[in-house]
This record gives structure tokens, sequence and C-alpha cells, in this order.
């Protein structure tokens, strides 16, 4: 019996670069991708987990938008989840948090309609570096 084709060969590195370039992908008729392992990319939402609970991560989120100078901000939050929108500048700014595990905390960032990356991930890096100050 002969080993694997060269068709299955190419399919697997193919998606083993994609894995770890941190490019991203479309899958049906949604965008993903995965940077460094710490930041996933969903349908222009940046996510990340924070080793932190859920009301510490909340916090940590309205004080970020608190030192952005955050306007028009709507909070809802319910158990285990939540959504706080706000305008920061022209942008509106769409976070979103979830309980994924006991001391784990996922949340999501959009800014603008279809989402900036760059924006998000400004805004995830303050509410990381606002959790390390707690």
């Amino acid at each position: 019996m002969r080993g694997p084709s060269r068709c299955v060969v190419f399919f697997s590195l193919a998606l083993c670069a994609v894995i770890f370039s941190g490019c991203a992908v479309m899958v049906g008729d949604k965008v993903v991708g995965i940077e460094s392992g710490r930041f996933f990319y969903s349908d222009g939402v940046l996510w990340t987990n924070y080793k932190a609970s859920f009301d510490e991560a909340w916090a940590a989120c309205e004080k970020t938008l608190a030192d952005m100078k955050a306007g028009e901000v709507t909070k809802k939050k319910k158990i285990g989840t939540g959504t706080i929108d706000s305008m920061i500048g022209d942008d509106k700014v769409h976070m979103i948090l979830e309980y994924a595990a006991k001391d784990t905390t996922s949340v999501g960032v959009r800014v603008g309609l279809a989402g900036n990356d760059i924006a998000s991930k400004l805004l995830q890096e303050k509410i990381g570096a606002n959790l390390q100050k707690k």
C-alpha cells in the first residue's frame, strides 16, 4: 500500500501554514483568523480569553471605555453574558463578554460596522492591561 496522496499532504501543509501564519480564512460565509494563539478573529469581532472572573473582565471593559472617553455607553448584563455598546470618536464599539470557565472570560471587540482589526486589538490590549492592574 502506498503512502498518503500528494493532495492529502498538500492540504495538510496548507492547513498548518494557515493556522500558524495568523491569516484569515473564509469558512462558509464567515471570516475566521487566528493570530499567535492569543486572538481569534471572527466576523469582524476580535476574541480573546482572559484569566479573570466575569465581573473582573466587565469592570476592565468599563474602565477601558472610560479611559478612551467613550460616549453613548449602553450596557446589557445577564448571568454569564453581557454586551457594552459605545462610541469612541466616530466609531461604534461593540464588546461582548461571555463566561468561559471558572476564572476565564471570553471578550469580543468589534470596532465599526465591519470590524477594524487594529482598533479592536488596541482595545483588547487595554482591557488586558486594566486586568493586570487589579
